[in-house]
Parts: structure tokens; sequence; C-alpha cells
């Protein structure tokens, strides 16, 4: 499985799932394009079995989307959706619940085109998970999820191997929640590791209470120093390769154009990664990166301050900070919000979303004239 293929299906995704209009078109346009990447003959019926039916005793009727098959044994059921419908909804799920618990399939397969969630039996044997164990984002993908989707290919599909992969990845989803909720509101057993390695004193209520704000704002600083320090080695190994940021000496004070080094701050990543997570519904965020000047933090579209989505402006010395988003005309006024945290980014989200839209129209047409 090429990531090159991967890439063009989701430049076929973002480009095109406006114009699909039905759960048909979705299988046609994206998912079985999916398949063939994944090394799956979608033209042998042997293989890639279509509306797939099993003379079971209560599945009657019942159809899946599509049974993978080798040696002419179903290994992965895929349920179908159409690439507008949310997947959270558990009906979607309990056809291929159904047939996975009746067919002895390894893996079945939820997907709407973009999402692929992925199921198995760890909880209970022959009885599908109701929790996916991986999810794979044609539209939000790294190396990583790649590698993991490898797994499943024709080339590399091993049933017995998969089942630990399975647990493992499910449980690390698992671990990764709980760390996220640990680190948004700690719970009181989890501070109390921390201040029985911190604090000799008796550890009342009180006390927790009080080191419940100072570990939530250690664990924030722990992660955006090493989050810093891996973006510091990469700007220090590898040239600059994004053009000079005219706009940046315009905006820059006389006093400031000395030989300064510019200092990416934590707080300046943690916005842009905001940001990122905003704009991934409309846009490949491989698409969005940063410029850092002396006077502001820039977000632009392909490394082109040309096409900036924004600009963050965090002053250390005040604590002052603001967003401001250009205009969608070329007159280079920006409409500038002053926000006190960095959650408010999510309230200018609706704004983001329309500038990248701007920015990417003429690709869009383009695309379309030539078809």
């Amino acid at each position: 499985m090429e990531i090159d293929k991967l890439k063009e299906i989701a430049q076929k995704v973002e480009t095109s799932r406006s114009q699909i209009q039905n759960e048909q078109a979705t299988k046609t346009a994206f998912i079985m394009p999916f398949l063939q990447a994944w090394g799956y003959d979608v033209f042998n019926p042997m293989e890639v079995h279509p509306e797939y039916s099993a003379d079971l005793t209560g599945l009657k009727g019942e159809k899946v989307d599509y049974a993978i098959c080798l040696d002419n044994q179903p290994i992965i059921l895929m349920e179908c959706k159409s690439c507008h419908q949310n997947l959270e909804h558990p009906k979607h799920s309990s056809q291929l619940h159904r047939y996975f618990n009746a067919t002895g399939a390894n893996f079945g397969v939820l997907t709407n085109g973009i999402i692929y969630r992925f199921y198995t039996d760890i909880v209970k044997d022959n009885i599908m998970d109701d929790k996916p164990f991986f999810e794979f984002n044609i539209l939000d993908f790294d190396d990583s999820s790649v590698n993991e989707l490898k797994r499943f290919s024709k080339s590399s599909f091993n049933s017995d191997e998969l089942e630990e992969v399975a647990r493992n990845l499910l449980h690390t989803k698992e671990v990764k929640k709980v760390i996220a909720q640990q680190l948004n509101d700690p719970s009181p057993e989890f501070v109390k590791f921390f201040v029985s390695h911190v604090y000799s004193g008796v550890r009342t209520a009180s006390v927790v209470e009080k080191f419940k704000e100072i570990i939530k704002r250690s664990l924030k600083e722990y992660i955006n120093d090493i989050i810093k320090e891996k973006f510091e080695e990469v700007l220090g190994k590898e040239p600059e390769t994004n053009p000079p940021d005219t706009s940046a000496a315009e905006d820059t004070p006389p006093e400031e154009t000395g030989e300064d080094k510019i200092n990416t701050t934590p707080e300046e990543l943690e916005g842009f990664y905001i940001i990122k997570s905003i704009l991934r519904e409309e846009i490949n965020t491989a698409r969005i990166q940063f410029k850092d000047t002396r006077s502001y933090f820039g977000i632009n579209l392909d490394g082109k301050v040309t096409k900036t989505v924004c600009r963050l402006r965090f002053h250390e010395r005040t604590g002052k900070k603001s967003i401001s988003i250009p205009d969608n005309v070329e007159t280079g006024k920006e409409a500038t919000t002053n926000i006190d945290s960095l959650d408010e980014i999510y309230g200018v989200a609706e704004f983001l979303k329309s500038r990248i839209r701007y920015l990417t129209q003429d690709t869009y047409k383009s695309k379309s004239e030539k078809t």
C-alpha cells in the first residue's frame, strides 16, 4: 500500500465529496479505489464480494456491502454509508454486528468513504466489540496510521498476528483517552499520585484541590516543552523552505530588526494545532503550515505567505493575545479578535473555515474546468 495512492484518494475526496449524493456513489468514487490501494481485486467477486449474503438463520434477506475473502472465507466485512453520513449512530454498525457474529469473519469495517472504523472480538469471542480498535481518516493520516492500515492489506494479512495488533491498538486508544481526560480534569486519585511524590505534609482535601491546578499546568508545560524541543530540532537541522515574508518587514518595528533569533513559543505551537484541528474537515491538514516572524506567528496554506489563513499575536511581556484573519477580498485588511485563552480560537472557527474555502476556491475551479 503506497502512501501516494492514499493521497490521491484523499485529494479526490476533498474535491468531489460535495458532488457525491448517495451511498452507491460513495462506494464507486471513494471506497472501491481504497480497496484497490489496499491490494484487493475489486473486479474479482471471489475476493471482493459485493452485497454479501449468508444463508444463515436470522440473516435471511440481509446483506453486507462487501466481504473481502481469502480462500473462499470472509476475513473482513465492510458496511458502507454515504460520505455525508455520521458513523456515530448505533444503527450503522448493527447489521455489521449481526453478520460478524454469524459468519466467523475476523474483522468488520464501518465506513463512509472518509473514516474507516475497524472492529473485532476482543471482549468476547465471536461477538463484535461495540468499540472500534482502530480508526483511519483518509483526510487526516500520518505514517503511523498508514503502517497500521498496511497490516490489513492483502499482501500483509495475517489473522493470528492481527488479533494481538487489534488488542494492543484498542488498549492504546483507551489509555490515550484516559490520559486526555486526566490532562483536562485530573481525578483526585491522579492528583494524589503526584502529591505523594512532591508534598511531605498531610494530604488534606484542600491540599489535593490546590495541587489539581498545579498538576494541570505542569503537565501542559511539560508537553509544550517536548513539542518545542522537537520543532527546534527540525528547524535547526533543515534549511528554510518558505519564501521570504516581505509583510513581516513591513510590520516589524525598527527596534526589532536586529539579529535576535525568533523564538517560537509553546503557546504559539498549541494555537497552530488548534487551528489545524478546526480546519481538518475542510482540507488535508498537511497543507496548513506556519511561518514565525518577530511581530506575529503566521499560519498559511502550502507554505505561501500570500495565502495567509490567520496571524497570531501573543505578547509574552503583556500577556495580550489576538488572532487576525484577512478578509476574503484583496484589500489587505484583517479582522482582529482579542482572546484571553487559546480555547477562544474555537469561537472564530467558522471564519477560519470560510478563509480556507476562499484560499482553495481557485484550485477547485481549475480542477472542475479540466474535468
